[in-house]
């Protein structure tokens, strides 16, 4: 099978190139395509990059193409790492996803309508873009939404299960769960849904009230905009320190505020986002089905609030070759429930201006041409 990476120069975009080859997840026979813009930056370097993968991986890696034009994406899987970036205020703020939605709605429906004129009809789409929710929103109305997923959740179950691993002691192949909702603050821990290898349904029961302290995700988000002040003042004398409070915090926590501290100290989590979406192409190109989180367009498979949700959510899914399948949510306690509730309205008030299904979408700008950062710092952290 072959895989077209768009947006191969900016930060993940690159990664998501180099760890497809360096782990050789692609045979010598399938096809890498390295999708940049013509005219600008990423139209020079994605010939760099070519050669330098070609340099360091020449014995095992697959065919490397280049791709200038969103008409020429040919491949079974697509991923879409393009759109801009852009930078923070004066004061250090990051850009809305308002702010966000503005720059790369246009860069989503170019490529979308690329894809839905020349592609094959049955590529699978993992949007890694900034804002997720918005890219699936986009291509799911031009591709059919079983054939694009949004790798967010995924991204945050991992972090999450990470987290709790550390406070057990254990591998995190042995925690299982998930996080839905919203990529970014919006994220839901499923706290309900987490599994631990070895453990009873007691065992796991004690473990997940100790691990939790009590708490419930009603407080959730005021934890969390309280965290990031803590942070901010603490990191302004000693940034080592701001990582050390971090670890004193419960997980579901943690899993949010550790890598929105990784950028706010300069770097980024490219290499992890990277990883993440790896994780789900392999799933693809293996041909097996696995239950993945992601963000996803649903037709009333999952209910939340007490009313079908039709839009873009973050939630448990079957992933396979030909796309994700059925949703995997059981009923939910009340404080996640309510939780995705939100997580829902949002998503779908963000994404209203830039979609058919929420409105008339504005006239589409010029394609903007994906600079050496290929995906928000909000999204991906």
């Amino acid at each position: 099978m072959d895989v077209a990476v768009l947006g191969a120069t900016g930060d993940v975009g690159r990664q998501v190139c180099t760890q497809l080859v360096e782990r050789q997840v692609l045979p010598t026979t399938s096809r890498l395509q390295l999708v940049g813009r013509p005219g600008g930056s990423s139209g020079r370097a994605v010939h760099g990059l070519r050669a330098d993968l070609v340099d360091a991986y020449d014995e095992h890696a697959p065919v490397l193409d280049v791709a200038l034009d969103p008409a020429d994406v040919v491949a079974d899987v697509v991923v879409v790492a393009a759109g801009r970036t852009v930078p923070p205020r004066s004061d250090g703020v990051p850009p809305s996803r308002a702010e966000l939605a503005a720059e790369n709605a246009a860069v989503f429906r170019a490529y979308a309508d690329a894809l839905a004129a020349h592609g094959s009809g049955s590529e699978v789409v993992v949007v890694v873009s900034n804002p997720v929710e918005l890219g699936v929103a986009v291509m799911a109305e031009r591709l059919g939404r079983h054939r694009v997923i949004g790798m967010g959740a995924w991204l945050d179950t991992l972090r999450f299960r990470r987290e709790i691993a550390v406070q057990l002691g254990v591998r995190r192949h042995r925690v299982g769960g998930f996080v839905g909702g919203q990529h970014g603050d919006d994220a839901v821990p499923l706290w309900s849904t987490v599994r631990i290898s070895g453990l009873d349904v007691a065992e796991r029961q004690r473990a997940v009230a100790r691990l939790r302290g009590g708490r419930t995700l009603a407080t959730f988000p005021a934890e969390v905009a309280r965290a990031k002040q803590d942070l901010l003042a603490v990191a302004a004398t000693d940034i080592a320190a701001a990582f050390a409070l971090i670890d004193t915090w419960p997980p579901d926590l943690r899993a949010l505020a550790r890598p929105w501290m990784t950028h706010q100290s300069g770097a980024k989590t490219a290499t992890g986002t990277a990883s993440a979406t790896i994780d789900l192409l392999e799933t693809i190109l293996d041909g097996r089905d696995i239950v993945v989180a992601g963000q996803v367009a649903l037709e009333g498979e999952a209910t939340v609030g007490g009313s079908p949700v039709h839009g873009v959510l973050g939630v448990p899914v079957v992933l396979g070759p030909e796309g994700w399948t059925r949703v995997l949510l059981d009923p939910l306690p009340a404080d996640e429930d309510a939780r995705l509730a939100v997580a829902a309205a949002t998503i779908a008030a963000g994404s209203a201006p830039w979609t058919t299904a929420g409105a008339a979408a504005p006239a589409a700008a010029p394609t903007p041409d994906p600079p050496a950062t290929a995906a928000a710092p909000e999204v991906h952290r």
